[in-house]
């Protein structure tokens, strides 16, 4: 369920978390659509993708707005965006590479932090809420993302899987991070000790909210 809601008494209106804007608003109707994250990433220009992030983050907002004057509170239509996909994309058969920066750590560290900066804005007053996902070492299979089973080195993990998630929560105060749908040594990595309390939590102090992936 995506969909909290509303609680009368306290005046809170019904909301639903789930929104898109890896490389535009998404599914919400008219909005500038800008090349896939790989293309981005391609361009080693992390001034010009936090401006496209901040696009994005206005067309939003603008959205939302629009939408929640007529009572309209939908699914695609908050302020919750489930965006970027920091992974690292070492295999070409994973079919969804082209939502990430590439295969680079430094990269895609660099790349994600400008982005989450553009989506959430300068002001004390978040313009969106940015996700940094699939939290972690998500590449495998796309067909058994339910049930494959990432193993990595200890080395492997910490200088390649997860640089960009500590810089996207040391650097750029990103509000969500959302657990991969696979395990990561034998743990399904939404319920990982390792990751979302030891790592995560104690490790890199994040005090955000973490969330799971669809379903």
């Amino acid at each position: 369920k995506f969909d909290a809601p509303a609680i009368e008494r306290l005046g809170i209106p019904e909301y639903n978390w789930w929104n898109e804007g890896l490389h535009g608003v998404a599914r919400a109707g008219t909005a500038t659509v800008f090349p896939q994250a790989i293309g981005m990433g391609a361009t080693f220009d992390d001034e010009l993708l936090k401006k496209v992030a901040d696009t994005v983050a206005t067309e939003g907002r603008a959205k939302y707005n629009e939408q929640a004057e007529h009572g309209d509170r939908d699914i695609y239509k908050g302020l919750t965006f489930w965006s970027p996909n920091v992974n690292i994309f070492r295999d070409p058969r994973w079919g969804r590479g082209h939502e990430t920066y590439g295969e680079d750590p430094y990269l895609t560290s660099r790349m994600g932090v400008a982005y989450v900066k553009g989506l959430q804005g300068d002001g004390e007053v978040l313009k969106t809420a940015a996700c940094a996902k699939h939290f972690a070492v998500h590449s495998g299979p796309e067909s058994l993302r339910h049930q494959f089973d990432a193993r990595v080195s200890l080395r492997d993990l910490w200088e390649t899987y997860l640089p960009a998630f500590q810089a996207l929560v040391t650097e750029a105060n990103v509000q969500e991070v959302m657990g991969a749908y696979n395990r990561f040594d034998g743990e399904p990595c939404c319920s990982s000790d390792e990751l979302l309390v030891d790592i995560l939590r104690d490790r890199r102090n994040y005090q955000g909210m973490v969330v799971s992936d669809c379903g």
